[in-house]
């Protein structure tokens, strides 16, 4: 019975996933200048982020951004944890 379950909640995922925006470059530019004003000032950010065919919405500091890397530290307000995370991953950044 319980595989039945698990079986039932694939592809219940399955069905609520969603693609990856496709960001435009004007769009781009806007996270990069806010990643880099929210590390400069240190000011809370609402990061959305796409993970396994969702997008993530989270409320946190930036701590570190590699560009040439293409990643970035995030901590995240609830846990207080360090993610690092991929830019290509973000779909948007604002400043709390």
């Amino acid at each position: 019975m319980p595989e039945q379950y698990l079986g039932l909640q694939e592809v219940i995922n399955k069905q609520i996933e969603v693609p990856q925006p496709l960001l435009t470059e004007e769009q781009t530019e806007q996270i990069n200048f806010t990643l880099i004003e929210a590390l400069h000032t240190n000011k809370q950010v609402y990061l959305t982020y796409y993970k396994k065919g969702q997008c993530i919405t989270e409320k946190g500091f930036i701590q570190f951004v590699d560009s040439l890397g293409n990643l970035f530290v995030f901590i995240d307000e609830v846990f207080e944890l360090k993610n690092k995370m991929k830019l290509s991953e973000l779909i948007d950044v604002r400043l709390a």
